[in-house]
């Protein structure tokens, strides 16, 4: 935290209401990971259409990331924090007027251009104002916002909805978002995003093809696959078991997780590299796939949890900060956008492809397909990373840098 202290008065205010805007924003979203799935299935949805409807989420992500991405290049970040705090203020009130399934996932598919707008923008932002050598750190720190949010949010949203009922659940969420949404207005862009001296007109394809991008793009594909059988069928599994364990804490938990090891991950990684703690990410949401795969008691989805929330804290903030190092001002929002796609069409896939598994064979056979896919994943980040095997493992394992890199800060 030392760092913050050697940035001017103006620029702490800006990451300080950036943070709280955050810390809102992902507190709302989170309420409706233990709490949907069951709200679906009460207004009469089967497994697969809670897949469906939940998958409905990331197919907004997927298709107005890009679009975003551009955005966020040409009229600078805060426009993204503003339409994202925006849809999540609004999109409660679909879930509290209609019931119909399909009509559901068309909100869910709304509601999902939220996170696509807000996590791009923020991403973008934060990578902007952090200065190079501390850049994991920055980052890190920022980035705790999503733990945070995914530990207030899923314990209030278990708590309102089994005290309360569905109505304030969701009028709570919009309220949580508004104030976001009030917060992300005072934001200021920093100087450089105002000019666009420079343009790159790379396109989607262009920029996905780069050895740069292509790669990590692919690791957060299948880890989106793990992530989102999670979200979207981890309450629903722990209920089935009977274990004597709130949905909402399962995910409580996760993001205590997530925020120890984003504490010392980031700035660790200035000095040690991104690799290592990517590789660490992976194999810690190996682990957790595993002990979802055979868990039967509380403890069991304790451990799974943690796990979990240590491949989170890991994984995902550092490639974050990999695309941060491999990208240039004037194109980052795009870059950012279509990598993090390959997280968004994971989640997209999985909810009704591992619906139908879950429809056929049960919630448990789930967990034994994402640990094969993180698995996968692993073998695909140690090998193939950067320019060549020999290149790969050293990165992977942090014994080389990052030949991508656009400085040489690590």
């Amino acid at each position: 935290m030392k760092a913050f202290h050697t940035f001017d008065t103006s620029l702490r205010l800006n990451l300080l209401i950036l943070f709280t805007a955050g810390l809102l924003f992902w507190s709302s979203t989170a309420t409706f990971l233990p709490t949907l799935p069951l709200y679906i299935e009460d207004v009469g949805g089967s497994k697969q259409e809670i897949g469906v409807v939940m998958g409905g989420f990331a197919i907004g992500l997927l298709l107005f990331r890009p679009v975003l991405g551009r955005l966020a290049d040409q009229h600078g970040r805060k426009l993204l924090l503003l339409i994202g705090t925006f849809v999540a203020t609004t999109a409660p009130f679909g879930y509290l007027a209609f019931k119909a399934i399909p009509i559901l996932m068309l909100v869910r598919i709304f509601h999902g251009i939220s996170i696509a707008a807000f996590t791009t923008g923020y991403s973008a932002l934060v990578a902007d104002l952090a200065p190079m050598a501390i850049r994991g750190e920055i980052i890190s720190y920022m980035s705790l916002t999503a733990p945070i949010g995914l530990a207030i949010g899923p314990a209030l949203g278990g708590y309102l909805q089994v005290a309360t009922g569905y109505p304030l659940l969701f009028l709570l969420t919009a309220e949580l978002a508004f104030i976001g949404l009030l917060g992300a207005l005072q934001v200021n862009n920093p100087p450089a995003q105002k000019q666009q001296a420079i343009q790159n007109n790379s396109n989607f394809w262009q920029i996905l093809s780069s050895p740069r991008v292509r790669i990590p793009s692919l690791v957060m594909l299948l880890v989106g696959i793990g992530v989102g059988a999670v979200h979207t069928f981890a309450p629903l599994f722990i209920k089935s078991t009977g274990a004597e364990l709130n949905a909402g804490l399962f995910f409580t938990i996760t993001a205590i997780s997530s925020f120890m090891i984003r504490i010392v991950a980031g700035k660790a990684s200035d000095r040690l590299g991104r690799g290592l703690f990517i590789t660490f990410g992976i194999v810690a949401y190996i682990i957790a796939s595993l002990l979802l795969f055979f868990a039967n008691s509380r403890i069991t989805f304790i451990l799974a949890a943690l796990a979990e929330g240590c491949g989170g804290g890991t994984m995902i903030s550092m490639i974050t900060t990999l695309m941060a190092d491999r990208s240039l001002p004037q194109e980052r929002g795009r870059i950012f956008a279509i990598c993090i796609a390959g997280f968004d069409l994971g989640i997209a896939i999985a909810a009704p492809i591992l619906g139908f598994i879950a429809q056929q064979m049960g919630y448990r056979s789930i967990f034994f397909y994402t640990s094969a896919l993180m698995f996968l994943a692993l073998l695909i980040f140690l090998t193939l990373s950067n320019k060549n095997l020999t290149h790969s493992l050293k990165f992977a394992l942090g014994r080389g840098q990052d030949v991508y890199s656009l400085n040489n800060s690590q």
